[in-house]
């Protein structure tokens, strides 16, 4: 690769605020299971980033004074998507942890309109998948996705 060349090699994080950073440490690695590989800062001002797998990272950025909702009611950040191979069982840890459902478990099917769909090593026209979607200790919108193609 040309070191001059922008790219981009993968996803590296999302960040969120935690009014409750303690919760929400306790949230996602107790409950969906991410791993601490990085702390820094002081009491009021912490932050971690959490391993998702893969050196795909949730980061999260203590604030107490962070409204538990939204202000903007499009904020620009829509969801976090956490991959999973089962989501049915996550969806139950999650609602088990008090998290607020907003929409079940369901199968849809992806139109996919790239010009290579179909063709040998290409995804196929129509991808399948099962998401869910729920309320992180924020207020943070989070879907579960389930997919073997993707």
């Amino acid at each position: 690769m040309n070191e001059s060349q922008p790219s981009v090699c993968g996803f590296h994080h999302a960040a969120i605020r935690a009014s409750d950073f303690d919760a929400s440490i306790a949230f996602y690695a107790g409950v969906l299971g991410l791993t601490a590989k990085l702390t820094w800062g002081e009491p009021g001002n912490r932050a971690i980033m959490l391993d998702a797998g893969q050196g795909d990272y949730l980061e999260i950025f203590e604030r107490p004074d962070a409204p538990t909702t939204p202000r903007d009611p499009e904020p620009p950040l829509l969801h976090i998507a956490f991959r999973t191979s089962t989501l049915a069982a996550t969806l139950e840890a999650v609602r088990s942890a008090g998290m607020e459902v907003t929409m079940e478990q369901r199968d849809i099917e992806i139109p996919n309109t790239d010009p290579a769909a179909g063709q040998p090593g290409a995804l196929p026209r129509v991808v399948p998948v099962r998401i869910a979607f729920f309320r992180g200790p924020d207020g943070e919108l989070v879907e579960l996705f389930e997919n073997a193609l993707t």
